[in-house]
């Protein structure tokens, strides 16, 4: 069983930053892949990072390439999100998740365990 826990969330202006993290429990975490998705009111949840065990590979939606970084701190359990040059459209809950399988996907259904959510709103 893996427990994750988001925090990071906020409210910030167009244009700025956040950084988001993710403290998973679990010995085994470092063999995880890891992946952050969103949700925005009335949408279906979306695929925004995934990063593999090792951290040696990544994949990002088009939507944020190029403005948001996943890395990963496997001493710590810890999963990040850097997000900059946010945009409205940005606005969401932002989940982390945990896939028993080691390599990146951007697959909902690939993921095993899921923390609870942080807000992130960003105004124009």
């Amino acid at each position: 069983q893996v427990q994750l826990v988001e925090s990071g969330g906020g409210l910030v202006q167009a244009g700025g930053s956040l950084r988001l993290s993710c403290a998973a429990s679990g010995r085994t975490f470092s063999s995880y892949a890891m992946g952050w998705f969103r949700q925005a009111p009335g949408k279906e949840r979306e695929f925004v990072a995934t990063i593999s065990w090792s951290g040696g590979s990544t994949d990002y939606a088009d939507s944020v390439k190029g403005r948001f970084t996943i890395s990963r701190d496997n001493a710590q359990n810890l999963v990040y999100l850097q997000m900059n040059r946010l945009k409205p459209d940005d606005t969401a809950v932002y989940y982390c998740a945990a896939d028993r399988n080691p390599y990146t996907t951007n697959d909902y259904n690939e993921y095993d365990w899921w923390g609870q959510g942080t807000q992130v709103t960003v105004s124009a």
